[in-house]
């Protein structure tokens, strides 16, 4: 079993995209053949400060490493080391409808929210197929709201085999009936993990560094005093019980507490007697409790970058050994020498 997927470098890792992506990736590489990389070329929609840029990349595979990705089980590499998925970018966008595009959400919520439309914002979701489509994985652990593009991945694998392929059958994709073709393209299953698929972030929404509500992993500590105390809540009286509904110091409060401890939280919470600055307290405690050894750990490798690259090189030669062998059969599919 192959598992693919990646987290976009364009800003400091915060914990949503620990508790929705990167705890999963840890779980996983002993489950299967294991392929994780930094978006980078994902980043530059929206972020235009090239020593930015850099930096963020590094800062997200020393997060990566720290929080207990082992570069001897999975595949750890930048997405910008394997150029083959450029060119896969390409060939796949041939045949992309632009109405898919166009009703994408990640590319209408952007919109909505002000962000300028260029091409890249239009046309990120064919990158991220060719991301997952070059490696053939069985599946792609996601949030929530990114079952679109796995959808759209998909689709478009689809449309690219009955194009290419002779003999290829939709309802027969591996080609295990007679007279039938396997697609060039793998077709991929979304996996989500319910339960954490979404974080709230300081502000109620969902935690996204897009919106500036996020509490960074391997932040100043000040800076995440700061975060965590300043989470939004209401006025509700000391004395009186507290609402468990758009709540997200409770749900931040239910996500990083063991189970036992959080059923002392929340009939706390309930009866009331308790002011929101001490749950703010237990939660800052709940976190350096958590990550207290990966920011030791990522202090070390911040301290040995030598030994970031190697790992990172190491990973982009493994993962171009498996893209370089979709590359050239898609390549004489469509008449490239």
């Amino acid at each position: 079993m192959r598992i693919l997927s990646g987290v976009q470098s364009s800003g400091r890792l915060h914990i949503g995209n620990y508790y929705g992506a990167i705890r999963q990736f840890v779980h996983l590489q002993d489950e299967g053949q294991a392929f994780f990389f930094i978006a980078n070329y994902h980043s530059l929609t929206t972020l235009r400060d090239p020593r930015q840029a850099e930096t963020y990349t590094r800062e997200a595979a020393m997060a990566y490493l720290s929080l207990g990705l082992d570069p001897k089980k999975a595949v750890l590499f930048r997405q910008s080391d394997v150029r083959e998925v450029l060119e896969l970018y390409w060939l796949l966008g041939t045949v992309v409808p632009v109405a898919n595009l166009e009703r994408a959400t990640s590319y209408k919520d952007k919109l909505a929210k002000g962000i300028s439309a260029d091409f890249g914002l239009f046309a990120y979701p064919v990158l991220m197929a060719a991301d997952i489509l070059l490696y053939s994985p069985d599946f792609v652990p996601v949030g929530k709201d990114q079952i679109q593009h796995i959808e759209f991945a998909r689709d478009w694998a689809v449309k690219f085999n009955l194009t290419y392929v002779p003999g290829y059958d939709p309802q027969d994709p591996e080609g295990k009936e007679k007279g039938h073709a396997p697609g060039l393209l793998k077709l991929p299953a979304a996996r989500v993990q319910e339960d954490t698929a979404t974080v709230p972030g300081v502000d109620g929404q969902k935690m996204s560094k897009s919106y500036g509500n996020t509490i960074d992993l391997f932040g100043d500590e000040k800076e995440l005093k700061k975060r965590i105390m300043g989470i939004k809540t209401d006025s509700t009286p000391v004395e009186a019980p507290k609402p468990t509904e758009n709540a997200p110091l409770y749900d931040l409060l239910k996500l990083m507490l063991p189970a036992d401890r959080f059923a002392e939280v929340d009939a706390s919470w309930r009866a009331g007697g308790k002011g929101y600055g001490d749950y703010k307290k237990l939660l800052l405690a709940a976190f350096h409790d958590t990550f207290g050894p990966a920011r030791q750990r990522y202090t070390e490798l911040q301290n040995d970058p030598a030994e970031l690259e190697r790992i990172l090189q190491d990973g982009a030669e493994r993962a171009r050994a498996e893209a370089t062998q979709v590359l050239q059969r898609v390549r004489r599919a469509v008449g490239i020498p």
